[in-house]
């Protein structure tokens, strides 16, 4: 009958051993077996939140000493104070506040990390990608995606802001970073304006002379403020939504039904007045940015209270729980994940509270 064996060699002979293998770049799996498969994953990341009465100054003040000659995007990290080797706002994701100037353009060019923005505060600015002259007004998300041209101006007379979210740290741990400038400041619009809402800003409809299978990424390129607010009002007096989300969506590629880019998932979710969510966790790690309202969110038992244009981040495989302080006004949070990544790895896991809240 087979059985484990057991060691008879002394500490001398393995010492010996060991040292031979450092020098074939070998190394004993068994002696760290146990840190390499864990029962439960342990984030590095650890939740975080970055105040907007913190981060408007700043934004503001960079606007003022740093120029677009200077930067190529004129962007503060947010970067989670426990990920100290790679630029993180968790695990895989990274966010920050972009501001373009009165009159300033922000060149073109392209990169292989996938990109959204979160108007904040706007009054008269654009993005254009792949020849698409697309507007900006707040709470609109737009779209920069993998490998698409892409360029920022402000033609008001106020600087404009937003919040970047990007998959740098996954596509630099996969080793496929690529970065391509244009030839030239800016990109020629070679698209009628807002092209892409044009084709398919309604949902249910779809340009059948598209390819729709032609990219990975959303068509869609704009998912304006006015129709995601109109949703959320719509379901909120008669939906259930998720007892840990509140009236919850995810903006989708019209083609697919899917999340809008291979690597990040976006969504947006109403609190009604004093509703407080039940506490769960997922693999997932999540950026959130509060849209309206006041309230709190506990997470790994730290409670984040949180105003509007505030951003926190949820490490994965952390509890977490939010609360709408209002008694008679919605909060509405926007957030974004790595949700695709870990489904199509077969990784995503979710986990209710066993006591609902912590």
């Amino acid at each position: 009958m087979l059985s484990n064996s057991n060691s008879t060699a002394s500490p001398e002979v393995l010492e010996e051993f060991y040292r031979e293998l450092e020098g074939f770049s070998l190394a004993p799996l068994w002696q760290v077996q146990e840190t390499a498969l864990v029962d439960e994953p342990t984030s590095k990341a650890s939740p975080y939140i970055w105040r907007w009465k913190d981060l408007e100054p700043r934004a503001l003040r960079a606007g003022e000493l740093i120029g677009t000659a200077d930067a190529e995007r004129r962007v503060l990290m947010l970067l989670n104070p426990s990920i100290k080797d790679r630029i993180a706002t968790t695990n895989s994701l990274f966010s920050g506040l972009q501001i373009v100037m009165p009159g300033e353009a922000a060149r073109a060019h392209r990169h292989t990390p996938s990109a959204l923005r979160f108007i904040i505060n706007s009054g008269g600015g654009y993005t254009t990608v792949n020849g698409d002259r697309i507007p900006m007004s707040p709470g609109d998300l737009i779209l920069t995606p993998n490998w698409t041209w892409h360029d920022h101006g402000n033609e008001s007379g106020d600087p404009i802001i937003w919040l970047d979210g990007l998959d740098i740290p996954l596509v630099h741990l996969l080793e496929a970073v690529f970065f391509e400038p244009y030839p030239e400041d800016v990109q020629p619009v070679t698209e009628p304006i807002d092209s892409t809402t044009a084709k398919y800003g309604v949902g249910t409809l779809r340009p059948v002379w598209e390819d729709a299978s032609k990219e990975s990424y959303s068509p869609l390129m704009r998912y304006p403020w006015e129709q995601t607010w109109a949703a959320l009002q719509r379901l909120a007096p008669t939906a259930d939504g998720s007892p840990f989300d509140g009236v919850i969506m995810e903006y989708t590629n019209p083609n697919t039904g899917g999340p809008v880019m291979p690597t990040i998932a976006c969504h947006v979710q109403l609190l009604r007045p004093s509703e407080r969510t039940k506490a769960h966790r997922h693999t997932n790690g999540t950026i959130y940015h509060v849209v309206q309202g006041e309230g709190h969110s506990v997470v790994h038992g730290q409670n984040m209270e949180w105003e509007p244009k505030d951003v926190f981040c949820v490490p994965g495989w952390t509890y977490h729980e939010h609360v709408n302080a209002s008694v008679t006004e919605p909060a509405v949070l926007f957030s974004f994940t790595d949700t695709p990544v870990l489904k199509s790895l077969s990784l995503l896991r979710e986990q209710a509270h066993p006591e609902d809240h912590q």
